[in-house]
């Protein structure tokens, strides 16, 4: 092959081509038995009960993509901390320490900017301080 895009079109057919296959025959071969059993909601062979509609309260996702954004966090401090001592002998203690104090510092604006926003405070609902008052 003279031309490496031959290579990468071959290869970005093949990771079409199968996937659709795949599909098409277990379209093709499965049985298909329409029941009212079938379309029910699944809760653990528990009868559904009430509407799958329910609304969260956002401050769950806030909560989480906080999480998500600081678990990361100490993921990419953790190999810092694994090689600092070589870091500093060989290119310094600026060059070695600037970097992660900038990382360290625009997350602590992130926390700050989200503290502010109210992400970080849990509220409660009107119906649950009812519930907790009465």
């Amino acid at each position: 092959m003279s031309n490496p895009w031959i290579a990468i079109g071959a290869l970005a057919a093949v990771s079409l081509v199968i996937p659709l296959a795949m599909i098409a025959v277990s379209a093709l071969l499965r049985p298909s038995v329409p029941e009212q059993s079938k379309r029910a909601t699944y809760e653990s062979g528990e009868v559904p009960t009430g509407d799958t509609r329910i609304r969260f309260n956002i401050q769950y996702y806030m909560v989480a993509l906080l999480f998500v954004v600081f678990d990361i966090e100490t993921v990419l401090i953790f190999p810092w901390t694994v090689i600092y001592n070589d870091a500093v002998e060989s290119v310094g203690l600026g060059q070695a320490l600037v970097p992660m104090v900038a990382f360290i510092g625009i997350l602590a604006v992130g926390l700050a900017w989200a503290w502010r926003n109210g992400a970080v405070r849990w509220v409660r609902s009107p119906r649950a301080q009812r519930q907790y008052s009465e």
